[in-house]
């Protein structure tokens, strides 16, 4: 019964993963081309673990996951309100059909998170990923984690790259001032 329920979840996940990046995906080599895929190891990841989710809840690995857990809430929510309000999102912006609404942003924001990382909700969604994963060690959660956070990784190389066609010299020099992922380190 469990098996028919995670097959459903993911059936049901995945459709409407692709419903919302139906944009991105029109784009291949776009940051929300690589997010897809992401998500979808994500999506797997919290899918397999789900039947181990609350067991065990003192245990440090299930404490670190529930940190994580709770900035990959968070992180995204905190970043969107920052670029909605400052980066003055514009339908004018047209240099990118798989933007979302909140995406397209007519000025840099660095305030906030911005101030010390460049991509706070692609942060959270390596917080969730390895949240996920730190519920439950298999070879198996250990693959859908690097692969997450690989994607990701590439999410945000291509997402610089959107960024510096889009608002040049000035998203360079925000570049030059703040880390990719976490404050002060990387």
């Amino acid at each position: 019964m469990l098996l028919w329920f995670q097959i459903f979840l993911f059936v049901a996940g995945s459709a409407a993963l692709l419903y919302v990046s139906r944009g991105p995906l029109s784009q291949p080599g776009s940051h929300g081309f690589y997010r897809f895929f992401a998500w979808e190891c994500m999506l797997v990841l919290i899918i397999v673990n789900l039947p181990v989710w609350h067991l065990d809840p003192l245990s440090l690995t299930q404490l670190l996951s529930c940190v994580c857990l709770a900035l990959s809430i968070w992180l995204p929510i905190h970043a969107v309100k920052l670029l909605k309000a400052q980066g003055k999102p514009t339908a004018a912006r047209n240099d990118d059909p798989a933007l979302y609404g909140f995406e397209k942003t007519s000025s840099i924001v660095s305030t906030g998170a911005f101030r010390y990382i460049r991509h706070p909700m692609y942060t959270a969604l390596m917080l969730l990923a390895w949240g996920a994963f730190l519920k439950q060690f298999t070879w198996l959660t250990l693959a859908l984690v690097l692969a997450a956070t690989v994607l990701l990784f590439l999410t945000a190389l291509r997402d610089e790259q959107e960024c510096i066609a889009h608002f040049g010299d000035a998203y360079r020099e925000y570049m030059r001032g703040t880390r990719r992922f976490i404050p002060f380190v990387l």
